[in-house]
């Protein structure tokens, strides 16, 4: 538990930042907002361009990791989609909710952790996941949310609208660039890679504080409402992702486990961020983020202490 405690207690620290500037006023009651505002349209993209200008193709072409591990994610994504559409009727704050119990944190704790794990080996299991994760799952949730805010009854201008409001929307379009610069084959520019490397580098630590800020004033009984959303991510995802990896897709030990090992995460602040940017329902996510990272001491040790060699 230890090494999972050391990789976690950052992401607590920040958290807590957040929480404490707000409420000892030293933020005020927009910042949570502004703070998220800045990832969306600036450190997001960046993060998003620069991990798809930049990626070896051949280095993560991992047929059988990336369908177990694709499949669970999105499959985890669809059914909550499914199963709060169908409770709540609206298809924007059920593609957030299935995105909160789907959307784990493999940049900013998956990586470190396969790192401390399987050594150099798990930075490729751990960046294909960041792949699957920000840039299919993340963007298949926004193309939803988008989608879920159309109110046109004429199917090809409701098309037209959804179709203009994505080529806009930075989080979308980022990884599509980046990917085209990859076709190139040609390194980024000194200058703008650095400049695409720092802005990256702050998409954690910010989106964690503006969290922090937002927990400081959020509804009570949140926690609660997230319990179900928790228990999905912490439970349901690394089972499903087990089964894949070991009894369908047969893959090596060292994938198999890293598989079950970046599901198990607790959820990621991207819900949150778009809860935040298109101004849905915060507190869930909001207590689905907190909840399910205290429960991961417990999940990931377990995970861990199952890998364990005998």
């Amino acid at each position: 538990m230890a090494s999972v405690f050391n990789v976690i207690l950052p992401v607590f620290a920040l958290i807590l930042a957040g929480f404490a500037c707000r409420r000892l006023g030293l933020l005020g009651a927009t910042a949570a907002s502004e703070i998220n505002r800045m990832v969306v349209w600036l450190c997001l993209p960046a993060l998003l361009f620069e991990a798809m200008a930049t990626v070896v193709w051949e280095a993560i072409w991992q047929p059988g990791f990336i369908l177990a591990y694709g499949i669970a994610t999105l499959g985890i994504f669809a059914v909550v989609l499914l199963w709060r559409l169908r409770r709540t009727g609206s298809l924007a704050d059920a593609s957030v909710q299935g995105l909160s119990a789907s959307y784990a944190n493999t940049g900013y704790m998956g990586i470190p952790l396969c790192l401390l794990v399987f050594g150099d080996a798990g930075m490729e299991p751990a960046l294909i996941a960041c792949l699957i994760v920000i840039c299919v799952l993340f963007a298949l949730a926004v193309v939803c949310i988008e989608v879920g805010l159309q109110n046109e009854k004429s199917v090809l201008l409701a098309v037209r609208k959804v179709s203009i409001a994505l080529l806009k929307n930075p989080i979308v379009m980022a990884p599509l660039l980046g990917a085209l610069w990859a076709t190139t084959a040609q390194p980024l520019p000194g200058p703008l890679h650095q400049f695409l490397k720092l802005l990256a580098a702050a998409t954690g630590p910010c989106a964690l504080i503006a969290l922090g800020l937002f927990l400081a004033q959020r509804q009570e009984g949140a926690q609660q409402r997230g319990i179900g959303l928790v228990l999905i991510k912490l439970i349901a995802h690394p089972l499903i992702t087990w089964v894949l990896a070991v009894h369908v897709f047969r893959l090596p030990p060292m994938w198999t486990h890293a598989a079950l090992l970046l599901s198990a995460l607790p959820t990621g602040t991207g819900p949150f961020m778009l809860a935040e940017f298109y101004r849905r329902e915060g507190t869930q996510v909001s207590s689905t983020i907190l909840l399910s990272t205290l429960g991961s001491l417990v999940t990931l040790s377990i995970c861990l202490y199952l890998i364990a060699p005998r």
